[in-house]
């Protein structure tokens, strides 16, 4: 069976649209994590690097190395203001280019849904690590309404219509992270529940950032007029919200951590 890896090809897009979300949890995901100054980190499915940028400015690191499959979310990555300095890398998680225990501390920010096989990306990140070093995440809560579209996907399965969802969803269940690093032979696991909330200046704006990248945009693409403008409605309605008026709406990720084992 061969495994297809999800790209995003469209870094402005992706940045507009996820990447302040993702710097959102970001913080609230590292403010969690305390961790030391002068680790060498491992930043696996960086994008646009919204989250390697919070690394660099917050974490003091002796190096960071970010990996991402698609070529033009690395070029938007290397062109950010204040991550000089960082390697970046085009390449698969499930095989990643590094020796063992090269890292302090590898992290995936909002990637493992989108890994064809998330237990071997979560065995890779403990193989680069060191012996006591760390091995993070932390991912949108889709199963529990947390996603940053929740408002859109709802009123979409009100409607009849099936949203699309990252392959591997199910990895976004607390459950499941925890199973997941278990099964890595991961130890001090902790979990911890991120509520981030963003605030967009009128609906158009909330509407247009998120419906612009990922599983929203070929449904939403595919759309009649007629049915597009009964979506956006329906949207419009139960975030109670006038034309002209603020949009604010929070969304919810669960985090993971785990150490790699002392030899």
């Amino acid at each position: 069976m061969t495994l297809t890896v999800v790209k995003y090809e469209d870094g402005g897009a992706y940045e507009r649209g996820m990447g302040v979300w993702s710097q959102l949890a970001g913080q609230e995901f590292l403010d969690w994590l305390a961790p030391e100054p002068g680790q060498r980190w491992a930043d696996i499915g960086c994008g646009t690097g919204a989250f390697t940028e919070l690394l660099a400015k917050q974490c003091a690191p002796a190096e960071i190395h970010g990996l991402d499959p698609a070529e033009a979310q690395l070029d938007y990555a290397q062109q950010r203001a204040g991550i000089s300095g960082v390697a970046f890398h085009q390449g698969n998680a499930m095989a990643l280019p590094f020796e063992d225990g090269s890292f302090d501390s590898a992290v995936m920010a909002l990637v493992i849904f989108f890994v064809p096989d998330p237990s071997q990306a979560v065995a890779e990140m403990a193989r680069v690590v060191q012996p006591g070093g760390s091995v993070s995440s932390y991912v949108w809560d889709l199963h529990g309404g947390g996603s940053p579209y929740e408002p859109i996907q709802a009123e979409m399965r009100a409607a009849g219509m099936s949203p699309l969802l990252p392959p591997k969803a199910d990895a976004s269940r607390m459950i499941a992270l925890t199973t997941l690093w278990e099964a890595s032979g991961l130890e001090a696991i902790q979990s911890h529940e991120i509520k981030v909330r963003r605030n967009f200046a009128d609906f158009e704006e909330f509407w247009t950032t998120s419906t612009s990248i990922g599983s929203l945009k070929p449904t939403i693409s595919a759309l009649a007029a007629k049915d597009l403008v009964e979506l956006k409605a329906r949207v419009q309605a139960k975030l109670s919200v006038a034309d002209d008026s603020p949009v604010s709406f929070e969304a919810r990720a669960n985090a993971i951590q785990g150490r790699v084992p002392n030899l």
